[in-house]
Order: structure tokens, then sequence, then C-alpha cells
């Protein structure tokens, strides 16, 4: 492992700030195509050289595809190469009860085409209800399809450490977990870290920024009200508030601040850098809206903190009362504060 790179299976090289898609799905606002693909090549050149997307993110699949096309016949299919794409097969939940190979099949070849490649780099498969025994057989299709060579890696999605565990009980070759990790919430560090360990799974991280709360912009700010301006905000708005509220929240940002200013860069970067260092960590999920965001997001992996700076960090994770639980307990409860605004049947129709 390199301070920019990590395999993550054998022969599988990703960086370790992964360029993020959802921002790019419309919910941010308009996307300018020729603009994004752009952006997603300067991406690239700025050293961030893995993607991540999804079946359920309307367009950000086939911006990937567009952006790896324009890399080959710009400078050729070696550099096309070295982009890394990553994408989630995300079930609908009302399909759950009957889950099938052929719709497991049918979504993979529908990424094939708009990532416009004839295997996957890596798969991450996401189940909404445990109630709902299909896990274990989906994830052994996506087997059936890495050994095809449709795909070369399987990861999970925001699984539990009960329910990941099921799934290499049976054998199955998971390579990495995408999750959600950060200064504000260190569920994966209780009990899911050492099963990955003694499994060999790694985190791919996303919410390191906490949808950009974790930045100057919300330094001495006052508590924002309802309606906030999008979902992402209020995620994570419900993470502070589980974390210890307002106040605590801004004396972590002031700490953070405090140590971007010694290495000469920001709170964000701060922010990623940590969960770079945190066990089981392979990468950090970071979405970018433009080519400034993009190069601001590289220097993550220039970042090493000192004991100091780790302490500093601790002091105030250790006055937070939470979030408790297990990854992604709290945000499957579909009658609970973080559950009740998820968006559960993302992929009816379009396949």
């Amino acid at each position: 492992m390199t301070a920019k790179a990590f395999e993550l299976s054998p022969g599988y090289t990703i960086s370790r700030v992964i360029r993020g898609g959802w921002q790019l799905a419309g919910g941010h606002g308009a996307i300018d195509r020729e603009q994004a693909v752009t952006d997603l090549i300067a991406t690239f050149d700025a050293g961030i050289r893995t993607y991540d997307c999804a079946d359920i993110y309307t367009g950000v699949e086939e911006l990937i595809g567009a952006a790896r096309l324009r890399l080959a016949n710009e400078r050729g299919l070696d550099a096309a190469a070295k982009m890394k794409v990553h994408t989630k097969l995300v079930p609908d939940l009302e399909r759950l009860s009957n889950i099938s190979r052929d719709y497991v099949r049918g979504i993979v070849d529908q990424s094939l085409r708009r990532l416009k490649t004839e295997r996957l780099d890596l798969v991450q498969f996401h189940w909404w209800d445990y109630a709902l025994p299909g896990y274990v057989d989906a994830v052994g299709w996506l087997d059936e399809l890495r050994r095809e060579g449709k795909l070369r890696n399987i990861g999970t999605t925001n699984f539990d450490t009960q329910h990941l565990a099921e799934i290499l009980a049976a054998g199955l070759p998971v390579v990495s977990q995408q999750l959600q990790y950060s200064v504000l919430d260190q569920r994966p560090a209780t009990s899911l870290a050492a099963l990955a360990r003694q499994n060999g799974v790694r985190f791919l991280c996303y919410g390191s920024v906490a949808g950009g709360f974790l930045s100057e912009r919300w330094l001495d700010a006052a508590e924002p009200q309802t309606p906030l301006e999008n979902r992402s905000l209020v995620k994570y708005k419900l993470i502070i508030d589980d974390f210890g509220g307002w106040e605590l929240f801004q004396e972590l940002l002031r700490a953070l601040k405090a140590v971007a200013d010694r290495h000469g860069v920001d709170i964000a970067t701060i922010a990623s850098a940590w969960v770079l260092e945190q066990p089981q960590v392979a990468a950090v999920i970071v979405g970018a809206r433009n080519q400034a965001h993009a190069l601001a997001n590289a220097k993550i992996m220039d970042v090493a903190l000192d004991a100091d700076d780790r302490t500093r960090i601790a002091a105030v994770i250790a006055q937070s009362r939470g979030p408790l639980g297990d990854v992604y307990t709290l945000e499957r409860d579909r009658h609970g504060r973080h559950g009740s605004i998820m968006h559960y049947n993302l992929n009816a129709g379009r396949i």
C-alpha cells in the first residue's frame, strides 16, 4: 500500500480517494453533461483514478461510461484501463421477496451497457430488509457472474456485522464493503471492523465530510432550520444530532480547523484524511461538482496526521453520544428518523 493507492484484491489497485457519483444524479441541481464528462476526466488527471456510481443513480453510469470512452478515444485504451469504476446493485424493496437470478443478471447487463465495458470492476450489493432472506442467494448469483467474467470483484453496501458474516460464511468472495464512516459516525468500528479484518474485507467510506457539513461553511454558523436545501443535508444533520448536537459539532469543527491550518488545507480534507487512517479503510468516496473540487479532493492523499492531530480530534469524539448501533441499523428502520427519508424503489421500470 502506498499513500495514494491500495490493492483491494490481487492485481486490482484503486486510488485511496474515490470520486463519488451521487452528486451527478441531479438531486443537487441540473447537470451539464458535457461539462460533467470533462470534470470526470479532470478528476482522473488529478490522480483520482477510481469512480463510484450505482444502478439507481440516474444517468451517472452513462456519464462515467462517456468519460471512459472519451479517455480511450483521446489517449488510448491503456489510459482508459486505468480508470476503475465501482457500481452498486440495489434491488428495489418491492422485488426482494421474489428476487431472481435473471433480475440480478439484468441489472449487471444494464450496468455493462451504460458503462461501455465488458467487465465491471466492482459490484457492491445492497439489501433493504433482512426479514427477507434472499441476500445470500443474490450474492451467490453475482459470484456466478464473476466466474463468467462479467465482473471482477464483489462488494457489499451497508450490511451489518451479523448479515455480512452470513454472506462470508457461505464462502462468497466479498472484498469490500461500502459504508458511512466519519469523525461524526464511528459505527463501523464497533464490531464490523473485527469481522472485516478476519476475512480480508476492506471499507470504502462515504459520508466522510457529512454532505458538506464538515467544512468552513458551517464553522461558527447558526444551527440550520428545516427545510434544508437537499436530502443529503437532512440525512447528515440527523447524524450531527445523534453525535451530540450543534454545540459539540462546533467544537469538532474548531478542532478540525486547527489541524487543517497546521497542514495548510481545509476542514473537509482533514475529515477525510482522518477516515483514511481508520482500521480496514481502503478509500474514502468524496463528491465533486467541478474541477476545483476534484483538485482539492486529491490533496486528501497527501495529508499525514500526527499524534497531536489525532489527540485533538479524539478529545472531541470522546464526548459524543452516538450514533449508536451497528452499521446502517438506524437507516434500515423505515419508520425511524433516519430510514423514513430513504428512497426504496429506484430501479422500477428502468431495466
